[in-house]
């Protein structure tokens, strides 16, 4: 099962692989790029007798069943193309914005393709650069775990919010 739920951001698909290999499911999400996080909407895509294993079992395991609200809200997203793809040309403009930014700041970004990115401070620890940002009323993510700790994980919004998150490091840092 491969989840691709940022491919829309920048990455290349694997739905074409699933003719080649039949024990391949690619799933993706309606949340991300088309906008519709609180439907729980995703498609998935395989081989015919997977999809039919997934329709036998899905409703012994599956909290988030489809109400006729979400199915509107589905196919209007889907059928509104040119929405969808202004929208994932503004996120990934903007992060290739804020990774700028944030790289001429000393940043360390982690390469993304999501409508995230991973970003460490090369002067301020990561939790302090967090707690100050929370002061400002930017809101970021901090996981205090090994392998993600030294890093926080900003979200790509508007390009003023980017513009006010970028400013909020800078004076963070005494470069402001």
């Amino acid at each position: 099962m491969l989840d691709e739920a940022y491919i829309d951001f920048g990455g290349e698909s694997a739905v074409k692989l699933i003719n080649d290999y039949p024990n391949l499911l690619v799933i993706q999400t309606l949340s991300k790029s088309r906008s519709l996080a609180g439907l729980r909407v995703g498609m998935v895509f395989g081989q015919e007798d997977l999809i039919e294993g997934l329709e036998r079992v899905k409703n012994s395991f599956n909290s988030y069943t489809l109400d006729q609200i979400a199915l509107a809200g589905a196919k209007a997203a889907l059928e509104d193309e040119d929405y969808f793809r202004e929208t994932c040309r503004n996120v990934i403009r903007t992060r290739e914005w804020t990774v700028k930014q944030l790289e001429e700041l000393g940043c360390s970004v982690i390469e993304s393709k999501a409508n995230f990115v991973m970003v460490t401070h090369p002067a301020i620890r990561t939790k302090r650069l967090f707690e100050e940002l929370r002061e400002q009323g930017i809101l970021v993510r901090y996981f205090a775990q090994s392998r993600i700790g030294n890093y926080l994980r900003v979200s790509i919004g508007t390009g003023e919010e980017m513009k006010q998150f970028i400013d909020s490091v800078r004076k963070i840092g005494g470069i402001i």
